[in-house]
C-alpha cells in the first residue's frame, strides 16, 4: 500500500477511536495532531449516533472518507475485512478497463468444421463459437438512463424491446446466405474459450436458478436467461398465464399447481427447478387484480441453449441439419487449491499496454460463415456496474485473464486482478481477497481503505471519466434510481452498491456542500436479515459527509 495513504489512514482511525471513547466527538489535541480539529470532531460524533441507534448498533460496520488526493477525512475499522458484495465489481471492471482498454472488443463467430461436397453439402459439423461476448441479447447499447427513456401511461405497456435472440437470428442469415443448404452433422456450442467453470467458488446453490446467478460461459446468449412472466387468469380459480421470452422451448414448464387467486389475495408465485433439471415448476396463486409476477430465470448449459436455438433457425430457412445440438466445453484441469493459485504473480505485466482480447483458436480446415463483433467494452461496463450485472462482471474476470494469461479461468483472472491492484494500485495484499468477479461469492473479502484507495488510484488514470460514467448515480439511475432522490445529494452521488445476505456496501464519489468532491466507502456486515434499517442509516451517514465537507 502507498505509505502516505496509510500513514493517513491511521491518523484518522486515531481521531475515530477518540470520538467512540467519548461518545461526543474527538479530543481537541488528537484532531490538531491528525490535522482536522472542529470538522473532524461534529463528523465523527454524528456518525456515532447514527451507528449506535439499537435497530443498526449490532452489525458491523467500516467507513472510510478521503479527499480526492488521498488524504484522511475520517475513518472507521477501515482496516477489518468486510464482504464487498457488488462493490467488488469495481475491482473488476477497473482492472479489465486498464489491461484490455475502453475499446475492445468480442468476436462470436458460426464456423463449419468439415468437409464440403460440393459448395451446398457439408459433411461436418456447424460451430458456434463464444468469444466472451455478454452481450449477444435485446439489451440496448449504449444503456440509457430512465429519465431518458420513454414515457409510458399508468395501465399501458411498453413498447417491446428488440428481441432476445436477434444476433443469432442476423447469424443465422448470414450462414443462410452462403447457399449452406444440408449439415450431415450436428449445430454444436462451443465456449471452449473459457475453461467450463459455470459457478465460482461459494455461489448458494440457491443463486443457480435465478438470473442474478446464471452460469458463466464464454458463449452467453440472451444473459443465459429467460424471462417468465406470470399473469392471472380471468377469474379467480382459473389457470395462472405463463408467458416466456425467448419463446424458444428449452425448459418444460410444469404449471399444473398454479392458479389465480381471489381479489386482494396477492401474488404467492413460486419457481424451482432441481439440479441438473429441465423441467421448471411454477407454483402457487396470483391474485385476479394483481399486476403480472415478473422473473429471471437462469438456463444451466449457454452453449447448449445457443447450439439448439441456432439449430432452429437453421432449420426454419431452409437448412437441413442431420443430427443434434450440443454443447462443446473444455473442462478445468488446474487442481491448486483457489488460494494459492491466485496468489501467484503475475510476471512481465505492461501497464502502458491494451492487451487484447483472446480469440477462439480456429481448427484447420474451418470455415467462417457468420460473425458478429460486440459493443465496444466500456458500454458494457456501463450496463454492468449500473445494474449490477453478475454474470458480465464474471465475463470481464475471464476475459482479462484469456488477454493477459492466455487461459479464461476464473483463477487466471483473479490472479490478474490481484497484480493490478497490489502492483498498479498499491493496495495492501492482505487487504482483500477475491474469489469471483461480482461479489456473489461469500468468500470475497475488501478492507474499506483498499476501497477508497481503487477509486483514488482511478482518479488519477485516463480512463477515469469512463470509468466514473459507469457508477449509478443517486436519484436518477442504476441501482442508485430509488435513493437519494431529493436535493442536496440527488446526482451527487456517483457510488456502486453491494447487497448479499446480511452485508451491504455504498463506495464512490459524493460532492458535497462546498462544491469539494470527496471518496468514500461505507461497509457493514451482520445486520439484522431481511432489513433495510442499515440501507437507511447507511444514506444517512452519506448525508452527514456531505454536510461536513
Amino acid at each position: 500500500m502507498n505509505r502516505v495513504f496509510l500513514a493517513g489512514m491511521l491518523a484518522a482511525a486515531v481521531c475515530v477511536g477518540a470520538a467512540q471513547g467519548q461518545g461526543v466527538g474527538c479530543d481537541a489535541a488528537v484532531a490538531a495532531k491528525a490535522g482536522r480539529g472542529g470538522p473532524c470532531t461534529e463528523l465523527a460524533r454524528q456518525i456515532a449516533e447514527v451507528v449506535a441507534d439499537p435497530a443498526v448498533a449490532r452489525a458491523h460496520w467500516g467507513i472510510v472518507v478521503t479527499a480526492m488526493g488521498g488524504a484522511p477525512i475520517y475513518a472507521m475499522n477501515e482496516g477489518q475485512l468486510f464482504q464487498p458484495a457488488s462493490n467488488t465489481k469495481m475491482f473488476t471492471t477497473a482492472t479489465a478497463l486498464t489491461l484490455m482498454g475502453p475499446n475492445a472488443t468480442f468476436e462470436t463467430k458460426v464456423v463449419a468444421r468439415g468437409k464440403f461436397n460440393g459448395p451446398v453439402n457439408l459433411a461436418g459439423d456447424v460451430v458456434i463459437v463464444g468469444g466472451g461476448d455478454a452481450n449477444l441479447s435485446g439489451r440496448p447499447i449504449p444503456y440509457v438512463p430512465p429519465a431518458l427513456r420513454p414515457t409510458v401511461a399508468p395501465g399501458e405497456t411498453p413498447p417491446p424491446g428488440p428481441p432476445a435472440l436477434r444476433y443469432l437470428e442476423e447469424m443465422a442469415d448470414q450462414v443462410a446466405k452462403t447457399g449452406l443448404n444440408v449439415v450431415n452433422g450436428d449445430v454444436v456450442g462451443d465456449d471452449t474459450l473459457y475453461p467450463w467453470e459455470p459457478y465460482p467458488e461459494d455461489w448458494s446453490i440457491d443463486d443457480a436458478v435465478w438470473g442474478y446467478g446464471a452460469p458463466i460461459s464464454a458463449l452467453t446468449v440472451t444473459d443465459n436467461q429467460l424471462a417468465v412472466k406470470v399473469a392471472p387468469g380471468t377469474a379467480a380459480g382459473q389457470p395462472a398465464i405463463v408467458t416466456v421470452d425467448p419463446l424458444f422451448p428449452y425448459y418444460t414448464v410444469d404449471t399444473t399447481a398454479l392458479v389465480t387467486g381471489p381479489a386482494k389475495s396477492g401474488s404467492h408465485v413460486q419457481m424451482d427447478r432441481a439440479v441438473g433439471s429441465r423441467v421448471l415448476r411454477i407454483y402457487g396463486s396470483i391474485a385476479v387484480d394483481a399486476h403480472p409476477d415478473d422473473e429471471d430465470v437462469a438456463f444451466q448449459d449457454p452453449a447448449e441453449f445457443a447450439a439448439a436455438a441456432l439449430k432452429s433457425m437453421l432449420e426454419a430457412r431452409g437448412i437441413v441439419v442431420t443430427g443434434v445440438a450440443r454443447a462443446k466445453h473444455r473442462l478445468p484441469v488446474d487442481s491448486r487449491g483457489f488460494m494459492q493459485a491466485s496468489h501467484e504473480p503475475v510476471a512481465g505485466l505492461d501497464w502502458a499496454k491494451s492487451y487484447a482480447p483472446a480469440r477462439a483458436g480456429a481448427m484447420a480446415g474451418e470455415t467462417v460463415l457468420a460473425q458478429h463483433l460486440s459493443p465496444a467494452l466500456i458500454e458494457d461496463m456501463v450496463v454492468t456496474n449500473k445494474v449490477s450485472q453478475n454474470l458480465h462482471a464474471e465475463m470481464f474476470l475471464r476475459n482479462v485473464g484469456a488477454a493477459v494469461l492466455g487461459d479464461g479461468s476464473t483463477v487466471n483472472g483473479a490472479r490478474v486482478v490481484r497484480a493490478f491492484l497490489t502492483m498498479r494500485v498499491g493496495v495492501d495484499p492482505d487487504d482483500f481477497v477475491f474469489f469471483d468477479g461480482s461479489g456473489l461469492s461469500g468468500h470475497d473479502l475488501v478492507t474499506p481503505r483498499a476501497t477508497a484507495r481503487l477509486l483514488q488510484f482511478a482518479s488519477t488514470q485516463p480512463w477515469f471519466a469512463d470509468w466514473k460514467r459507469t457508477l449509478p448515480i443517486g436519484g436518477q439511475d442504476g441501482s442508485l434510481v430509488e435513493r437519494f432522490p431529493t436535493a442536496p445529494l440527488k446526482d451527487h452521488v456517483f457510488a456502486k452498491t453491494g447487497t448479499l445476505g446480511e452485508a451491504r456496501a455504498l463506495s464512490g464519489y459524493l460532492d458535497c456542500a462546498s462544491g469539494k468532491t470527496v471518496i468514500f466507502s461505507i461497509m457493514v456486515s451482520a445486520h439484522t436479515p431481511r432489513s433495510n434499517v442499515d440501507r437507511e442509516a447507511m444514506d444517512r451517514i452519506v448525508g452527514l459527509i456531505a454536510a461536513a465537507n
